[in-house]
């Protein structure tokens, strides 16, 4: 993949900048999407090609409407898009505050949704494109702690698979891109550096993803699953 705009949400830490550093290594414009300037930036420095960086609130439909048009009339085409924003509040499901919910369902889940709508109909238009969700392992089995983060993963488990479907017969490529807890900076607050030493690095889980998105001859990865050694 070369010369190609590439659309990263939650391009601020962890995986969402392990991906944007080999997607910059191709020689492709990355478009850097996030909640907050300072750490899009800090990702900015680390590449080593052309980017633009862009806040937005991926759980506002306008805000990623506008967004979207912007990255467009700037760059035009969206080639890529990868839906990596995330957020998680872990706790017995009866302790989950109100507010924790809706955050997770709406950046999650509707983030997803509302980013990759603003896409499809340039990517059928042009009859090419590559939609990538971040769905974590959360939204393949349930987990103690993780009810309502599984439920929104699941969710994008559903709307993941529904849209690999609906674009079967287009050259759109779909991947659903699910692993385990990576070291990255999601974890703070909630577990130890201690409790993560040993899990997955974001580079790692970001050059498996890219190399699952190659274009192949008479082949196509809807879905990769990237689990620890270590038990977490």
């Amino acid at each position: 993949m070369e010369n190609k705009v590439v659309v990263i949400t939650g391009a601020g830490s962890g995986l969402g900048a392990s991906l944007a550093k080999q997607f910059a290594n191709s020689g492709n414009h990355i478009c850097l999407l996030g909640r907050r300037k300072e750490k899009l930036e800090r990702t900015a420095n680390q590449l080593n090609s052309r980017y633009s960086i862009y806040e937005v609130d991926v759980s506002s439909k306008e805000d990623v409407g506008r967004v979207f048009r912007k990255i467009e009339e700037e760059l035009s085409a969206i080639d890529v898009l990868v839906n990596n924003a995330g957020v998680g509040a872990f706790d017995l499901a009866e302790h989950i505050e109100e507010e924790s919910i809706h955050q997770m369902i709406d950046i999650n889940l509707k983030g997803t949704i509302f980013c990759t709508q603003e896409v499809l109909a340039g990517m059928k238009q042009r009859n090419k494109g590559t939609i990538v969700n971040i769905v974590s392992t959360a939204g393949q089995e349930g987990k103690v702690t993780e009810s309502v983060y599984c439920a929104s993963k699941f969710g994008v488990r559903g709307f993941t698979e529904s849209l690999v479907r609906e674009l079967n017969d287009t050259p759109i490529r779909v991947l659903a891109a699910y692993m385990g807890g990576m070291e990255s900076e999601f974890w703070d607050g909630i577990f130890t550096p201690e409790q993560t030493k040993g899990l997955m690095k974001t580079d790692d889980v970001a050059e498996i993803i890219i190399d699952s998105i190659k274009p192949r001859k008479y082949l196509a990865v809807t879905d990769i699953t990237i689990k620890n050694k270590k038990q977490f």
